[in-house]
């Protein structure tokens, strides 16, 4: 029955079962399910579009619509909650023999999805007492990252790419000249507050963030969190005083990206003791 509403099998067996039982409603039943496939195909046109938006306009709704149809059929939902559908369609797009010229848009579906997720991810809670760890000169410790905070490398520009899509910073036809070059980029999804966002990360930035997310010590000492914190306090001094727009959480990984490295110069793996640092946006400068 579900293989039939799905539009995966034929309906055959089921109208035979059903005349066999003698309730000569079978054409009724092969009704219903056409309309039912009809209204699957519409509701998963919709979701996958509000999931991915950019994917959707890069793709153009004549293409979008029978892919996210032909999606529906192949990776059709396991759970009752749609929302929670769709993390299949990056590699469904990385496999389609119809976009190998478009090796970028499976790349722009990931950076999407983790969007999605994490716009509905779970709220970090500060750990108050862990920063009582900071007075412990010799011990490494560890910052722990926002839920919804994910890395993504890929060989194609794609945090420029949504971007230019959802806000039109940078341009498109600077996306296009990125995407052109063959500029590759890693892009870091956070939500600040309830919206989710996106950016380019250089390679300081990019170390700094991938050994937060494997949970690896860092040798940071009260100094070094200090001068972090000193250093975005005065860049937001500046670009406040001369009026240049500046966001406040990227002068934060940016401060500490450098009091790290000036610190320590690399990140070495030991257990030890574990701060929990955060949602770094909660922090008010």
């Amino acid at each position: 029955m579900l293989a039939a509403l799905l539009g995966r099998g034929s309906l055959d067996t089921l109208q035979a079962n059903l005349r066999a039982d003698g309730s000569g409603q079978a054409r009724l039943v092969q009704r219903g399910i056409e309309v039912y496939r009809a209204n699957a195909a519409a509701c998963a046109e919709r979701i996958l579009a509000g999931t991915f938006p950019v994917l959707a306009r890069m793709i153009g709704v004549e293409s979008f619509e029978p892919l996210a149809r032909h999606f529906w059929l192949q990776h059709p939902p396991q759970r009752g909650d749609l929302a929670q559908w769709g993390a299949d369609l990056p590699g469904f797009l990385a496999a389609a023999p119809q976009l190998v010229d478009e090796p970028f848009l499976a790349d722009v579906a990931r950076v999407e999805w983790a969007l999605h997720q994490a716009a509905t991810a779970e709220d970090a809670v500060v750990d108050a007492p862990s920063f009582a760890l900071l007075a412990i000169q010799d011990a490494p410790h560890t910052l722990a990252i926002s839920n919804g905070c994910v890395l993504l490398h890929s060989a194609y520009p794609v945090a420029t790419l949504v971007n230019a899509h959802l806000s039109s910073e940078p341009t498109l036809e600077v996306a296009a000249l990125h995407l052109a070059s063959g500029t590759a980029e890693v892009a870091l999804v956070w939500r600040h507050g309830f919206k989710p966002r996106v950016r380019n990360l250089d390679a300081g930035e990019a170390a700094l963030i991938d050994g937060l997310l494997r949970r690896q010590p860092l040798d940071l000492r009260l100094e070094v969190i200090l001068a972090g914190l000193i250093a975005a306090i005065i860049w937001n001094l500046i670009t406040w005083w001369y009026g240049i727009p500046s966001s406040s959480s990227h002068t934060l990984i940016g401060g500490f990206t450098g009091a790290a490295v000036a610190a320590a110069g690399s990140f070495n793996v030991r257990e030890n003791e574990t701060l929990s640092f955060k949602n770094i946006n909660n922090i008010t400068l």
